[in-house]
């Protein structure tokens, strides 16, 4: 554990909160976000995230400053898979692109509170429990066994819990209300297909958990290490989301560098866990190892991607397309051009 005076936790908090403030008085008017609004925007956070490292490194000390840039990389590295996911979830719901900024703001702040609390938990276990982190192992290498069996892609929105218990609790109508997520009909309260699609986006916030609070566990044992660097990684989502969003399908060799990624922290959890619990012998890997281990990965992954383009054309729009939506659909059933992802076209599932 590092000695972290308590005013840099405070100083995180208040960068953390002065930083949703003014995102959403940014865009407290419902638009289209295009490339150059989310590359500026998605600099902005990086810039945040590497500015408060470098703090890190310089009050906590240099292993601290590794472990952060470690955990935040990898977490970085980890949420391509959920922006995968938004896209899937704005198509099969029919988001309007200017809509999707307001679920997404929300779906940061649900993933900010369930980490915390899943983070602490796992910090508080793996302290008593060593021999957990063979578990955690575990967990990643089926992670890893599932990407590269691309199962991914199987998530269904509609089949969400999160979806059903939400239509159990409350109506939700059919048609999208602005960026309303609760309308009156007939004298009742009803909830639109919008607060539907942030239980959605919290939903799978918390199957992702699953692989990325082992793995980043398996670069500190820290509190405020792991939670900091989540909590940076996570509020850069959106802009990265809004950036790249007609570019994902190009990146194809991107989900074998994350299982490669995903098993070697495996591998370093079992070693990790073997020198704390069998013998002192057994070697660690080293937090720098790593952090050039992620990076490289992650620099050929992208490289490899670039240079041998997928043969057909990728989906979704088109990473210069700063046009505002014509006119928004009214619903999830409804098409045209404000509909977004993967179910553009064709007959769409209905919203519930």
């Amino acid at each position: 554990m590092h000695d972290v005076p308590l005013w840099l936790w405070a100083v995180f908090a208040v960068t953390v909160l002065v930083s949703l403030a003014v995102d959403l008085l940014a865009h407290r008017q419902a638009h289209v976000i295009g490339f150059r609004e989310a590359a500026a925007w998605s600099g902005v956070w990086v810039g945040l995230a590497v500015t408060f490292g470098v703090v890190v490194y310089l009050v906590v000390g240099t292993t601290a400053g590794v472990e952060y840039t470690t955990a935040w990389l990898l977490e970085k590295s980890l949420s391509v898979d959920n922006l995968f996911v938004f896209a899937l979830i704005f198509g099969y719901f029919r988001v309007p692109r200017a809509y999707q900024h307001r679920v997404l703001f929300l779906g940061v702040l649900g993933a900010l509170v369930f980490r915390g609390v899943f983070l602490a938990a796992g910090v508080a276990v793996v302290s008593r429990f060593t021999a957990v982190l063979f578990v955690f192992a575990a967990i990643l290498f089926y992670s890893t066994y599932k990407i590269l069996k691309e199962e991914e892609g199987s998530f269904d929105p509609g089949k969400s819990i999160a979806v059903k218990l939400l239509r159990k609790v409350i109506p939700v109508r059919d048609d999208y209300a602005g960026t309303h997520f609760f309308v009156r009909e007939a004298g009742k309260r009803v909830a639109t297909p919008l607060l539907a699609v942030v239980a959605a986006i919290e939903a799978a916030d918390l199957v992702f958990a699953v692989d990325s609070v082992p793995a980043v566990l398996a670069v500190s044992s820290d509190a405020f290490i792991v939670y900091t660097s989540n909590a940076f990684a996570i509020l850069g989502l959106r802009a990265l989301y809004f950036m790249l969003a007609g570019l994902l399908d190009r990146f194809h060799y991107l989900s074998k560098g994350l299982a490669l990624i995903l098993s070697f922290i495996a591998v370093k959890l079992i070693l990790q866990a073997s020198h704390k619990t069998i013998s002192t012998a057994v070697p660690e890997i080293p937090s720098p190892l790593s952090l050039a281990v992620i990076a490289t990965v992650l620099a050929v992954s992208v490289g490899l991607s670039m240079l041998r383009p997928a043969p057909g054309p990728g989906g979704g729009p088109t990473a210069d397309d700063d046009r505002p939506t014509e006119k928004p659909p009214a619903g999830p059933g409804a098409t045209g051009p404000g509909s977004s992802g993967p179910h553009s076209s064709g007959e769409p599932p209905k919203a519930r």
